[in-house]
């Protein structure tokens, strides 16, 4: 269990969180939707332990950034590390013993070249098994499918779906709603830093019906299209 109350972010005078109150339960799947700079990857970074923040963040866990996987949408890597140093320089930071890498390695990447030389979808795809491989309690997954092939989403979906089973607590981001339908026990909705609504998979397609709606409006008629 992650218990997350009255959490809120800024930056100098900029407020991007606004106390927010979530909680997230083990063996289910978690969406967090809303529109580029709603707030999302701060609240992530909050959780990772890669931000600071007012409010409190309170789990099961000692130290709750240590069994969290956390999948950037744009993954760092140094210029000079190949895609298996990579893969074992994360799980050695869990002092995770890494064996077989050969056969763990489902997205068939070169891990003997740079990762710096990767395509996005590649990256997005080495930074994932390598948190996956970190065997974490917790996975926050930022625009996991953002970049990659039609064919590794369909992996990355029974991915996600596989580390429910394994009472894993999974959130994620992502701009493809039906990503997230089939995936998801609840979706929150995040606008303009506060969490203002939260659906459960009855009621996802009111939610997306709605979020159209706010999002279109009449701005297609206004391009005039002839």
């Amino acid at each position: 269990m992650i218990r997350i109350e009255k959490l809120s972010k800024s930056y100098g005078k900029h407020n991007v969180l606004n106390s927010i109150d979530i909680s997230f339960e083990k063996g289910k799947v978690y969406g967090v939707v809303g529109e580029n700079g709603a707030g999302k990857t701060t609240l992530f970074k909050c959780i990772a332990g890669l931000e600071s923040y007012s409010g409190q963040i309170h789990s099961d866990f000692e130290q709750l950034k240590d069994v969290i996987g956390f999948l950037q949408t744009e993954p760092f890597f140094f210029s000079k590390i190949t895609g298996e140093e990579y893969i074992r320089l994360l799980t050695n930071a869990r002092h995770v013993s890494l064996t077989n890498l050969k056969d763990k390695n489902i997205f068939d990447l070169p891990l003997n070249r740079y990762a710096s030389t990767y395509s996005t979808g590649m990256k997005k795809k080495l930074a994932l098994t390598a948190v996956l491989l970190q065997e974490n309690q917790v996975f926050i997954l930022d625009e996991p499918f953002n970049g990659v092939d039609i064919q590794s989403n369909l992996v990355i979906t029974e991915i996600i779906k596989k580390l429910k089973s394994l009472g894993k607590t999974v959130i994620i981001s992502s701009h493809i709603f039906s990503t997230l339908t089939e995936t998801c026990d609840e979706i929150f909705l995040l606008k303009a830093g506060e969490i203002v609504k939260r659906v459960t998979e009855n009621e996802y397609s009111n939610l997306e019906a709605e979020m159209k709606a706010v999002t279109i409006g009449n701005r297609i008629d206004q391009l005039e299209l002839v």
